[in-house]
């Protein structure tokens, strides 16, 4: 620990030559053939090592971003003359103890929704089908065009397709959860315990003092700005998933927990998160209520939550923290590709990461640059 402070206050004088600042020149990206041949194939082969290796990548990359997370606290504790194993210890049982708690909230009113499934499913059909009553007449006029133009009425039945039980759904992958959640949990524990090791066996393996010092430089502001955005955005979610549940419970949507639990949850995904939520809330409107106009109630409601928290949040995450929002869309989609929902959900920390790397890498300045939003200035 004391190697690394010790590098890290050699490396506060010279940091800002790898900021991205105004003062520093951005060169541009080596574009040497050979070199981006290389990079090129290896980029391949590490996603496609990634892809194969999900079950095993993903609890080691969520234990270190709640690492990350739960350093405040950590340094907190151990403040106090807390012992580290016994802080460690805390930590994680409040967090499988929140994480308990949002699945609790969230399975007892998702299974009596689905208990009703039947039913609501014939009152949305409905709903939906008056809704839809002007797109159907054009539909129906084309068929009848189209059968007079080839003078048969062979309609293609699809076969029927064999529907997987909700319960083997939701249990499939019980094992493999397991499995994963007891890799994170075994992982964080240690990463809580032992704090900076990485950090000072790399800088003892570094062979120059300048590259000491940008791993050192890298390395914090990695630590600092994941952990600002990690807390901040946990924060905001609390906040707009207590919202959405008062505001569900004030238009009498069934199960405002249930609402709130997942507002918070999906609020890590972001825009796509919201989205889906406001088409959930939308959707239930119309079997809850009688008319358009209630339905579309707590939608409104919804994206009005969303447009104060998204007033609010650039205040509390540093404006060069922002990132290009066509960059996150494009990794949303790709992670989400690769592993799921939860690829969905480190998908904007690990493009976070990238780029501070690459703002404190010259020749990959420019790329940082390019992952920034209008707001950023190079982190």
């Amino acid at each position: 620990m004391n190697d690394a402070v010790e590098v890290s206050s050699h490396a506060a004088g010279t940091g800002s030559q790898f900021a991205g600042g105004s003062s520093a020149p951005m060169k541009g990206l080596p574009w040497n053939i050979l070199t981006l041949l290389l990079a090129g194939i290896f980029t391949i082969l590490a996603f496609a090592v990634l892809y194969v290796s999900g079950s095993i990548a993903v609890p080691i990359i969520c234990a270190f971003l709640l690492n990350l997370l739960l350093q405040p606290a950590m340094k907190l504790l151990v403040g106090l003359r807390i012992p580290k194993s016994i802080a460690a210890v805390l930590l994680i049982l409040v967090f499988l103890g929140g994480l308990g708690l949002v699945c609790v909230t969230i399975s007892t009113p998702a299974a009596e929704w689905i208990s009703k499934g039947p039913e609501g499913l014939t009152k949305l059909q409905d709903r939906i089908s008056s809704l839809m009553s002007p797109i159907e007449a054009v539909r129906q006029v084309s068929k009848e065009v189209d059968i007079i133009a080839t003078g048969s009425d062979a309609a293609a039945t699809a076969p029927a397709s064999t529907a997987l039980g909700v319960s083997t759904m939701l249990f499939s992958g019980t094992r493999a959860i397991a499995t994963g959640l007891g890799t994170l949990v075994l992982l964080l524990f240690f990463l809580l315990v032992t704090g900076d090791l990485f950090l000072r066996r790399l800088v003892e393996v570094l062979p120059t003092l300048s590259n000491k010092k940008q791993a050192v430089d890298i390395a914090r502001e990695i630590e600092r700005n994941i952990s600002t955005y990690l807390v901040t955005i946990t924060m905001m979610n609390a906040g707009v998933g207590v919202a959405t549940g008062i505001l569900t419970y004030l238009c009498g949507v069934p199960n405002p927990s249930l609402w709130g639990a997942m507002a918070f949850a999906l609020n890590y995904l972001l825009i796509l998160g919201p989205l889906g939520l406001m088409v959930i809330l939308f959707l239930v409107g119309l079997v809850t209520f009688d008319t358009f106009t209630q339905a579309m109630v707590p939608v409104v409601g919804y994206l009005v939550i969303h447009i104060v928290e998204g007033a609010v949040t650039p205040m509390l995450v540093a404006r060069k923290f922002e990132l290009n929002p066509v960059i996150v869309i494009i990794s949303l989609v790709f992670w989400y590709w690769m592993w799921g929902i939860s690829g969905a959900l480190v998908s904007v920390p690990l493009l976070t990461s990238f780029k501070i790397v690459c703002d404190r890498i010259e020749s990959l300045m420019p790329l940082g640059h390019f992952l920034g939003g209008e707001g950023g200035n190079g982190a």
